[in-house]
């Protein structure tokens, strides 16, 4: 049987009389779960909050490329001096000079070390890691958009169950108390029923907080008020058919294992960039300046130079060493982190495979279960009312068909969540994956927009 058949008979067919606690206003049109991870895609804070993230990120190839430009500087200085002046056989002269300098200077690098090169190098890495951990957020706010939609479902068919087992209970209180009435049972009959009946209003009360909790969560991911929520449509045919599959998806094309593979490309840049200290730097500078009333001999004094100038460094106390050996360490923490994510990943897929599979024997028993207690009820009445049972046996027969309907509908939620969270696992769970209908962000369009760019203050966006 499908998912979404299996839901449709056993779990939306239960919601029919509560329409209204799950029409968050009237008219309210049916909210598919497509729809509300639409909405998260687009509303969700986290996600646009790393969506900035990246943007910063893309800014750090331009940093990194500016090695390759050349630098202007500008210089003036104005102010009065009091000089006194004597040659040798010439008599002394006092005055008050208006000095008067500005000098204009130019630099362009011909070679650090390749420092320039490999730090472009390491920030096109960071870029690329950036819009991994992009990708990963983007699937844990959808899988959390999922598991926040399954559970407003699950609470609503849980609230009705709570509501049913209640009214069938106040029922049975009132035919225990008619027969007491007329002497069939006994006051401990008619006090057991009330006790079922006050434990039942207990549960409904929980229920309703449980529904306003999921509620809530469900604002918080998806961005809107839950609408009517309807049948999710099964994910399950995106999966591997067995877990060995799910593993090897997961490890090759997961973003977190994507992600701290970049890291370690641009760790292993930043080891070359640290080592680029300890080469010669060669560039060549330019200046024109100009000098007015340096001295009383001299009005106006001009220059321009052009100069090759290259420094080798010797010893600079150390710290160019440390630096190599702290981006050593560095590397090797990312290389590790490498194999954590991908253990992480590896215990995921068994987890949610294990899951899933579980959740699939559950609902066919939670469904016998159902079945056989529905009877069972049926028939406990009926020889309760021959006086072949007790109230207790009624009583018991209606909380055993009331538990295993929780169960079932708990199961199905499951069901949904755990075929969810192995889609996240092998890196399926985007929005172009899913096709929802929305304006799939293209993070490499901001990174062109920028990428290039020699000045300017305002982003693409217009900030």
């Amino acid at each position: 049987m499908s998912l979404a058949t299996s839901f449709r008979r056993d779990v939306i067919a239960i919601l029919a009389g509560v329409g209204a606690v799950i029409v968050t206003a009237s008219g309210a049109g049916a909210q598919p779960l497509d729809s509300a991870l639409a909405s998260a895609y687009v509303n969700n804070p986290t996600l646009n909050a790393q969506r900035a993230g990246t943007r910063a990120v893309d800014e750090s190839v331009p940093q990194a490329l500016s090695g390759y430009r050349p630098t202007l500087f500008g210089s003036a200085a104005v102010g009065p001096a009091g000089v006194r002046q004597q040659a040798t056989g010439s008599p002394q002269q006092n005055g008050t000079l208006w000095s008067r300098t500005f000098a204009l200077t130019a630099t362009q690098t011909i070679f650090n070390g390749f420092i320039t090169a490999n730090s472009t190098r390491s920030a096109e890495s960071q870029v690329r890691g950036s819009r991994e951990t992009l990708r990963n957020t983007e699937q844990a706010v959808l899988l959390n958009g999922v598991t926040a939609y399954m559970d407003v479902i699950q609470a609503i068919a849980l609230l009705d169950l709570q509501h049913q087992n209640l009214a069938a209970l106040e029922q049975e209180l009132r035919a225990t108390r008619d027969r007491f009435n007329v002497g069939e049972v006994t006051r401990t009959d008619v006090a057991q029923a009330e006790a079922r009946v006050a434990d039942a209003q207990y549960q409904v009360s929980q229920a309703v907080a449980n529904l306003s909790s999921a509620r809530g969560v469900y604002r918080q991911v998806i961005g809107v008020e839950p609408g009517k929520l309807t049948t999710p449509r099964s994910i399950e045919w995106m999966l591997p058919n067995n877990l060995g599959k799910v593993v090897s998806a997961g490890l090759s094309t997961h973003p977190a294992v994507k992600a701290s593979e970049f890291a370690v490309d641009a760790a292993t840049f930043q080891v070359k960039v640290a080592e680029g200290a300890l080469m010669p730097n060669l560039n060549v500078q330019g200046q024109l300046s100009q000098a007015n009333d340096t001295s009383l001999s001299v009005q106006s004094l001009g220059s321009a130079a052009v100069t090759l100038n290259l420094s080798v460094p010797i010893y600079q106390g150390g710290v160019e060493y440390a630096n190599i050996r702290q981006a050593k360490e560095l590397l090797s923490q990312a290389r590790i982190e490498v194999d954590v994510n991908r253990d992480a990943i590896r215990s995921q897929a068994v987890q949610y495979w294990g899951a899933l599979e579980a959740t699939k024997v559950q609902i066919q028993a939670a469904q016998a279960s159902v079945a056989a207690n529905t009877l069972a009820l049926e028939g406990v009445r009926e020889e309760w009312r021959v006086g072949q049972r007790t109230t207790t046996d009624v009583l018991n027969a209606q909380r055993d068909l009331t538990n295993s309907r929780s169960a079932l509908v708990i199961a199905q939620r499951d069901r949904v969540v755990a075929a969810y969270s192995l889609v996240s696992t092998i890196g399926k769970l985007d929005a172009q994956s899913l096709k929802l209908k929305v304006n799939v962000y293209n993070p490499a369009v901001h990174y062109h927009q920028v990428r290039d760019s020699w000045a300017g203050v305002r982003t693409p966006d217009g900030q």
